[in-house]
């Protein structure tokens, strides 16, 4: 049985995008998958994870679908209509909403709904690394394709060495007073956690995951999840 430090594990899923590159006039996260929503499948790792105190939705406010599904998970989860104008204000809106149930050395995970690629070992072996970690990482994979750098018209400027690159993947987990911090000091919109924590001058630790926790992206990128998924 692993031991871990009297800090919490808690869940924030931003699921207030739209999903405006899929085309589908739907958020991609309502898109289904083995008769599971991506959304209903992300949630119910984190759910079947013990060590996870609680696990945070944030929806659009104008979110009309998330009632409708009648999802029936344990008294861990909550949503919350408090979708930002960006990841990062979604995110930051989340933090400031469970800033009185929870402790600013507890750890914050923060996954993409349209992830649903995750597996709760991952998960987990991500928590056990870091768990002492005085900043904190996130789940990555190793790039293995030749990386190109183009110019304005998509012409070849540069063929870049892949070697200590990573694709950045989710959940990425920082202690709740550092990840808000980040957010709040960022200037501008970070793309993701970690550049926002990177930006106080500290190194967030790369754990290698899965190459099945893929962002849905494009209608393909469905199809190709359900395939690997099945297999």
């Amino acid at each position: 049985m692993l031991k871990f430090d009297m800090a919490k594990f808690h869940i924030i899923i931003p699921a207030a995008g739209v999903g405006s590159r899929m085309g589908l006039g739907q958020p991609k996260q309502y898109l289904s998958i083995h008769k599971q929503t991506l959304i209903e499948r992300v949630v119910r790792v984190f759910d079947n994870i013990s060590l996870i105190h609680s696990i945070h939705i944030a929806l659009h406010s104008s979110d009309e679908i998330w009632k409708t599904l009648n999802l029936s998970f344990s008294s861990k989860v909550n949503a919350h209509y408090c979708g930002g104008e960006s990841r990062a204000e979604t995110v930051l809106n989340s933090l400031k909403i469970i800033k009185d149930y929870v402790n600013k050395n507890d750890w914050i995970l923060v996954h993409d709904a349209v992830r649903p690629g995750i597996e709760g070992r991952d998960v987990e072996h991500l928590m056990h690394v870091l768990k002492d970690d005085p900043v904190g990482g996130l789940l990555a994979y190793p790039l293995a394709d030749t990386v190109k750098k183009s110019d304005e018209e998509d012409r070849v400027v540069e063929s870049p060495s892949r070697e200590h690159l990573w694709q950045a993947q989710t959940p990425q987990m920082y202690r709740y007073k550092m990840l808000s911090d980040a957010l709040v000091k960022f200037d501008g919109i970070p793309t993701d956690e970690s550049q926002a924590i990177e930006r106080l001058g500290v190194k967030p630790k790369l754990i290698k995951g899965n190459f099945k926790n893929f962002k849905i992206t494009y209608p393909e990128d469905l199809n190709i999840l359900e395939q690997l998924i099945s297999k």
